[in-house]
């Protein structure tokens, strides 16, 4: 499989090695977190390709992560996602379904399944602590080997996104961009520009050289290859939305600004339903397929 790929080394004792992929439909970026020491990993963010035309999943991204992971003779032990995302599927379900490992992701994902069944008009649909094995609230600690993990509530693109902080790197997603792409949207149900603001001064209290791995890059008209990691210092000076010091209000006038000009991502109405399923598809029904429901007119 042809993946573009890249590496970021770990620095030392406690330091994470890093392995970032792309998915170039989507922009998303997904990252194996390993702990050489002791060999043990964690999947974060990971794709299940998802083709809006044909309503059809397929596994490419998960399947690469896997083989590497077996390539180079790890052992996975979490599958962590930061938030049920809108604009790719989650391969959390297929990767427990392979591998049984853990899966988590922020508590406050039940919040976000309150929004939505009311969307949808699924008054009984999603429960995400049985489609979880794990729900993390702001301050909690785990482990990945000696790697200590620690999550940081990050809202503003969702209102229960999380980030993972783990020794000199944090998994940052949907927040900041690149520097020179600025900011995510903040525009969904459950958004905040306001809050997206604040959540972006708390990463940038981590210490100047804490490397940032970001959940979206589409290049820009400068750079065409994809991207995604940075440090605190260069975001906190050069950042386009946010650098040198640019105040909430200014922010918070911009964000809205972008915000308006920006169409649903062309997924988001089918994946947020397996989504918000921790990545399982809505039940079969008698013929033994499964189906989507897609509000008309809601937004």
């Amino acid at each position: 499989m042809n993946i573009y790929n890249r590496e970021s080394a770990s620095r030392g004792s406690g330091s994470p090695r890093v392995i970032g992929f792309h998915e170039p439909d989507t922009g998303s970026c997904q990252y194996i977190c390993i702990d050489d020491e002791t060999r043990e990993c964690a999947l974060i963010d990971v794709v299940l390709e998802f083709d809006p035309a044909a309503a059809k999943t397929r596994s490419k991204s998960a399947e690469w992560a896997l083989e590497k992971i077996e390539s180079e003779n790890l052992k996975l032990v979490w599958i962590l996602d930061t938030h049920p995302h809108a604009d790719h599927m989650m391969a959390s379900h297929w990767l427990h379904e392979h591998t049984g490992a853990p899966t988590a992701i922020g508590e406050k994902v039940k919040d976000i399944a309150k929004i939505w069944r009311k969307l949808y008009h699924l008054p009984d649909a999603f429960d995400p602590q049985s489609d979880f094995d794990t729900l993390l609230s702001d301050g909690d600690s785990f482990t990945i080997g000696k790697l200590p993990v620690q999550v940081m509530l990050t809202p503003g693109h969702t209102l229960g996104s999380i980030a993972y902080v783990v020794g000199d790197a944090a998994f940052v997603h949907d927040t900041f961009m690149q520097p020179d792409a600025g900011t995510s949207r903040a525009d969904f149900p459950g958004g905040s520009a306001s809050e997206l603001y604040d959540s972006l001064m708390k990463i940038l209290s981590l210490p100047d050289d804490c490397r940032l791995f970001i959940g979206h890059d589409y290049g820009t008209e400068e750079r065409e290859e994809p991207s995604w990691e940075s440090t605190v210092a260069e975001q906190r000076d050069e950042n386009i939305h946010v650098g040198g010091g640019v105040s909430k209000e200014e922010y918070i006038k911009l964000r809205k600004e972008r915000d308006r000009t920006l169409n649903l991502p062309d997924r988001m109405l089918h994946v947020l339903q397996a989504n918000l399923r921790g990545g399982r598809l809505p039940d079969p029904e008698a013929d033994g397929h499964h189906y989507f429901k897609i509000p008309a007119n809601r937004f």
